[in-house]
């Protein structure tokens, strides 16, 4: 009988075998470094899409004029209200398969994809009649003259078409980043974003209107779906669909159901500040905002994709139960978030004037206010946005849904109030106070589910608060007294203000405890080379 050595301390106490703790260790470094290629990967992605984006909408403003690209980003942005109508089972296969990979077999996991195929076709003659309603209404919201209705309700059709397609895209998908491999698909996307910017910069000269545009977005979504499956069916030998049970697809579309109700909030908490501005102000107003809006927008994707790499490992977690560690993740995603949003924030707030001087012109900025309360719309999204996802993980989302319900429709009212009066600074207020209800309800909800009845404490939040507050200020006077009077210059200056501000706010920011955690998870990636031949 093979025998185990324990350690006992001077004090009689036993601590965990030496090779329990190499154990932990690297499953803990394999988490970490898995964690850590799906940032990588993402923010590669990212990186390129933006590049693509920063390119490609200069020549959209110039070739559609700014009235008829606000339009074609309210119509882009109405389409996102059918998410609300395919009852999410891309999304609950994501979560269910990244909660129960550890525990279920193959053909359990083959079930979860013939139960998200079933529930996506009992949601699609609801998406038929959602795209219907929106093709029809959207000259209306764009509020564009009688002449130009069959041309926006062409486009929206064709928007509405590569919309259905993208779901049978995310099936796929859904299964690579629920295994949490979702950095084997390096540098696709990347390359995807490229061919997508080439397609949209050709309908645009080819005379397409905001219908090549459209077009063009149909034809990219078929090509991913194309390569998306060839890339999950070389690395997740299970991948298939399995006929499942009434009983699984009922199940499976009781999950489907709250994931459903969540996005339908979702898109009013994160779409509705377009189209509302679009209705009370006007489409020169909404590319305004857009287009001020791109660098925080950008800030905010860049911090979802760092964080949400983590996300699929600490489900595996909260799968087996082991709460207290997911509990300690949570505060080290928040930390890192916090970390990003106060060095990249303060970089914006200073020089996104600049920035949008010298992309499209110094008349697209919406001005000091709309540029500050963006970032704090940023800082505070990212935050609700990393509760969210631990709660997904624990697949317990009526109280997420109930609460993320109320605090739509109070944003909704609030800037419905206040943006006639203020324009776009009282459209940001009123998502601001709106969204307060989740800043404040969400860590309730985790600590409880969790098993951390607790409410959480407050008093860790002042000293990165107070700092924050500090950076943005300083930022915000930055930003006024100087401009860049050139790209190189602009680089140099947002360089310089995103490392100062990075090494201000972790050193002035964070406690000690917190530092010695993030040192700790760094540390771990220098073992990467070896740990990725494993993974």
């Amino acid at each position: 009988m093979a025998t185990v050595e324990l350690d006992v301390t001077a004090a009689g106490e036993v601590r965990e075998p030496a090779a329990v703790r190499e154990s932990a260790e690297r499953g803990e470094g394999r988490l970490t470094h898995k964690a850590y290629l799906n940032a990588f990967a993402t923010l590669l992605d990212m990186a390129v899409k933006n590049l693509v984006t920063a390119f490609v909408t200069p020549l959209l403003v110039a070739g559609l004029g700014a009235p008829l690209f606000g339009v074609w980003q309210i119509l882009a942005k109405l389409v996102t209200y059918m998410q609300a109508a395919d009852g999410r089972p891309t999304q609950a296969l994501k979560w269910v398969i990244a909660n129960r990979r550890e525990v279920d077999g193959d053909e359990e996991k083959r079930r979860y994809v013939g139960s998200a195929v079933g529930v996506w076709l009992l949601f699609l003659p609801v998406l038929a009649l959602v795209g219907a309603a929106l093709v029809w209404a959207a000259p209306h919201f764009a509020k564009t003259p009688p002449e130009s209705h069959a041309t926006v309700r062409l486009t929206t059709a064709l928007l509405v078409l590569s919309f259905l397609l993208t779901q049978l895209v995310l099936l796929p998908e859904a299964v690579l980043r629920g295994m949490n491999l979702g950095y084997k698909r390096m540098g696709l996307q990347a390359a995807l974003s490229v061919v997508g910017g080439c397609l949209s910069v050709g309908a645009l000269y080819a005379g397409g209107g905001l219908v090549g545009l459209a077009a063009a977005q149909v034809a990219l979504v078929a090509l991913t779906g194309v390569l998306f499956l060839l890339v999950v069916k070389r690395f997740v030998p299970w991948f298939g669909v399995a006929r499942a049970s009434f009983k699984e697809v009922r199940q499976f579309l009781r999950l489907s159901v709250w994931y459903f109700a969540w996005t339908f909030v979702h898109r009013f908490i994160l779409a509705s500040d377009v189209v509302i501005l679009g209705v009370v102000v006007s489409s020169s107003a909404v590319a305004a905002y857009t287009l001020t809006n791109f660098a925080g927008g950008l800030l905010l994707g860049l911090v979802t994709a760092s964080i949400g790499a983590a996300t699929p490992g600490l489900g595996g977690v909260v799968g087996r139960k082991e709460f207290e560690k997911a509990a300690a993740l949570r505060a080290e995603m928040m930390t890192l978030s916090w970390l990003l949003l106060a060095s990249a924030g303060s970089a914006v707030i200073a020089w996104n004037r600049s920035f949008v001087s010298l992309w499209v012109g110094a008349e697209h900025y919406a001005g000091f206010w709309p540029n500050l309360l963006a970032v704090l719309m940023t800082v505070q999204l990212i935050f609700i946005r990393n509760d969210s996802y631990v709660i997904d993980l624990t697949l317990q989302l009526r109280e997420k849904v109930l609460t993320g319900a109320a605090s739509a429709v109070l944003s909704v009212g609030l800037a419905v109030a206040l943006t006639p009066r203020l324009g776009i600074t009282g459209l940001c207020l009123g998502m601001l106070g709106g969204r307060a209800v989740l800043t404040f309800a969400y860590p309730l909800l985790v600590n409880s589910q969790l098993g951390l009845p607790r409410p959480p404490r407050l008093s860790g939040a002042v000293r990165p608060a107070a700092t924050m507050a500090l950076m943005f200020a300083a930022s915000a006077w930055l930003g006024q007294a100087f401009t860049a009077g050139g790209w190189l210059v602009w680089l140099a200056c947002a360089g310089v203000t995103f490392g100062a501000a990075l090494l201000f706010s972790f050193f002035v920011g964070l406690p000690a405890s917190a530092r010695r955690a993030l040192a700790k998870r760094l540390n771990l990636l220098r073992t990467l080379p070896a740990a990725r031949a494993r993974l």
